[in-house]
């Protein structure tokens, strides 16, 4: 293995990256097999310096008004729509997903931050006169406090993504934790939210592993955390995050079925099993893991199938012609590690 020049990659916390106090471990570019990066893992000390940022900015944040958060959620869009190749190569090189791949995954975590810019009239809330004999009801939307993410490596900018634009525009303070995997695009986030104008302490990111995830579930000071993942551990989260009396929404691996008909369009099923198959290099919880072919399709679209699978273009994503990339897991399996 090739190792070029690697880049330091730490946490993000009040404002300013953050020299972690913890170990670190390589990132790699799986197109490659280059390190191209440390990233730092955080330890208690770099956990509680996040939390205690944004519990210090909360109080603030939550006070500014819907409509100006909203302003800074605009400019962020902006900048966004300014640097999305930026962020789409840096998926593609830490994960190995095909460039437009990414390009797509971008896209569709810009479309949670529009939908954010439209927080003022989403957190309008209801009232109602006279429910009862004297009695009149009301809701209101409150923000919790500090809040976290806790993200997978196959889409590292879509998920944080699903996750922070919401929770930043209602009026919490945010805590992302990445994935160790593919940690570069969380950085890049971190630095156009503050170029938006998003306070410090608002928006915080801590690298690392299984200890900063126990850490933010334990932390009395986080309020709620979201999780996407593999089933096993949404479990795991869900029930140490609500032993601690926390909100907990936590989205395990998904796996899906297709139904082929026997009048069905055959170039079609086969494009839409390839695409399913293959498509984020392989590693997405869309993937139909189990097509069913009812009657004698079975004869047409098997080798059909075969022959697509046979004739992909796998190579580095950055390369435009490619159908798909490489990855992490399958580079340190055949190094003979744990992926």
């Amino acid at each position: 293995m090739t190792t070029t020049s690697t880049t330091s990659i730490q946490h993000f916390i009040n404002g300013n990256v953050s020299q972690g106090t913890g170990d670190a471990q390589d990132v790699f570019n799986p197109a490659t097999g280059q390190v191209s990066g440390r990233v730092s893992l955080a330890g208690e000390q770099d956990v509680n310096a996040a939390v205690d940022a944004a519990q210090a900015a909360f109080p603030a944040w939550a006070d500014t008004p819907a409509i100006r958060r909203a302003r800074v959620m605009f400019k962020f869009l902006e900048l966004l729509n300014a640097n999305k190749d930026a962020l789409a190569e840096a998926i593609t090189k830490e994960h190995g997903k095909v460039f437009t791949d990414a390009q797509g995954e971008v896209a569709r975590g810009i479309d949670i931050v529009e939908f954010a810019c439209g927080i003022p009239q989403l957190m309008k809330g209801d009232y109602t006169e006279q429910v009862s004999t004297g009695i009149d009801n009301w809701t209101v939307r409150q923000p919790l406090g500090v809040v976290a993410g806790i993200t997978p490596f196959n889409f590292p900018v879509m998920v944080p993504m699903w996750m922070f634009p919401v929770a930043i525009a209602t009026g919490n303070t945010f805590i992302l934790k990445p994935s160790p995997l593919d940690p570069s695009a969380s950085l890049m986030i971190a630095d156009l939210l503050k170029q938006a104008g998003l306070p410090d302490g608002v928006f915080n990111v801590v690298q690392g592993g299984k200890d900063a995830v126990e850490l933010l579930l334990d932390h009395p000071e986080v309020k709620a955390l979201s999780f996407v993942g593999s089933t096993p551990i949404a479990n795991l989260i869900y029930e140490r995050g609500a032993r601690h009396g926390k909100r907990v929404q936590a989205l395990g691996g998904a796996k899906n079925h297709m139904v082929v008909m026997p009048d069905a369009h055959l170039d079609k099923a086969v494009d839409a099993l390839i695409g399913a198959a293959y498509g984020s290099a392989g590693e997405r919880c869309m993937a139909i893991s189990v097509a069913v072919l009812v009657g004698d399709v079975a004869d047409k679209v098997v080798p059909a199938l075969a022959e697509r699978a046979k004739s992909l273009k796998v190579k580095n994503g950055m390369q435009l012609d490619a159908e798909m990339g490489p990855h992490y897991r399958l580079y340190r399996q055949r190094r003979g590690r744990r992926g």
